[in-house]
């Protein structure tokens, strides 16, 4: 089975999107809040909209299931204040549910939370309890940075977060620390932010020692993990510096890196660098770089097809990067496989 543990659900219908842009004018004091039951999507719309993208990319790349969650950019924690991040998220959250409730065999539901600049990160708690026990989510997408580029909250081992991996670990939910939109014109959202934020999570996680509190709390870092396989060496050099042990012992056993990397060099070194234990497919399938690569003749975002030929792994190494890993990481995902006999 071919498991993609990163998909977003880029291509939902128009009418989210004019919904959402009404909500962003009530923000900035342009107009009354919207109400969201003026919000009208129907199955056919759903259906539409995934079938005709991600559904038919999946069948024709060989991708059996997809994670799918919210769309990433579209979180935007920074615009509005806390009461429009927790309306935002409820109505992202159930479309997804509706995808995969219209498509069960294909899509398991990840959620996004209400996180808010300035916000005690308790206030997620309630959206994620009802992602969990009414949506049945598998996971959920935590911003590092709700602010936008700006970096206002404290560092991911900061024990104001504690609150979401208390809850993160009794539901046995793995998180992917994913930011959202930059505000800042010098960033460019799915570029630059991105990366550097996948970067600067997993430096945040070795200068501390979250995982001495929470041994079971698992992290996705996407994306590849950011520039961290590319300066593997650099980063054993700083925990040395900072006395803390190999990077195996002190984060490996609870970090975890996809294979959202858009070029064959970058699966081949991701896959020597990091151990395939590490290591979870993904596509990220329909996002950030959509185009056919004219040296290959193919898209960039197919990266089954870069796990398949890569030298670092044999057929068995390439089993776990497909579904055993995915399957050992997100338990609840592998609890509704086996309730489907798979």
């Amino acid at each position: 089975m071919i498991i993609d543990i990163h998909g977003h659900y880029t291509t939902a219908p128009a009418q989210l999107g004019a919904w959402r842009d009404l909500q962003i004018a009530f923000a900035a004091g342009d107009r009354d809040a919207p109400d969201p039951v003026a919000l009208r999507i129907s199955d056919d719309d759903i259906r539409e909209t995934i079938e005709a993208n991600q559904l038919r990319l999946m069948n024709e790349r060989g991708s059996d299931l997809t994670v799918f969650s919210p769309r990433a950019s579209f979180m935007a924690h920074h615009i509005g204040d806390l009461a429009v991040s927790e309306m935002w998220a409820r109505i992202c959250n159930d479309l997804v549910a509706r995808v995969v409730g219209l498509f069960p065999d294909r899509f398991l539901p990840g959620a996004m939370l209400p996180q808010s600049p300035g916000a005690d990160p308790k206030t997620t708690l309630a959206e994620l309890d009802r992602a969990v026990n009414d949506l049945g989510v598998v996971t959920a997408n935590l911003n590092p940075d709700p602010s936008g580029g700006l970096w206002t909250s404290p560092p991911l081992t900061d024990n104001s977060w504690y609150p979401i991996y208390e809850k993160l670990v009794e539901y046995e939910l793995p998180a992917m620390i994913h930011v959202s939109t930059s505000c800042k014109p010098q960033f460019h959202t799915t570029g630059d932010h991105y990366l550097g934020a996948d970067t600067t999570a997993f430096m945040q996680l070795l200068k501390g020692d979250l995982f001495r509190d929470f041994p079971d709390l698992k992290f996705v870092i996407p994306h590849g993990g950011g520039a961290v396989p590319y300066h593997w060496g650099r980063f054993r050099g700083l925990a040395m510096a900072l006395g803390k042990p190999e990077l195996e012992e002190h984060l490996l056993g609870n970090v975890y890196f996809d294979t959202c990397v858009y070029h064959q060099p970058g699966i081949d070194l991701l896959t020597d660098v990091i151990p395939t234990g590490n290591i979870l497919f993904a596509s990220e399938m329909i996002g950030a770089v959509r185009d056919i690569d004219p040296r290959t003749g193919h898209y960039f975002d197919d990266t089954k097809r870069y796990v398949d030929v890569t030298p670092n792994l044999d057929e068995n190494q390439r089993v776990q990067v497909f579904e055993g890993n995915a399957r050992r990481v997100y338990p609840r995902l592998n609890r509704a496989l086996e309730a489907r006999g798979l």
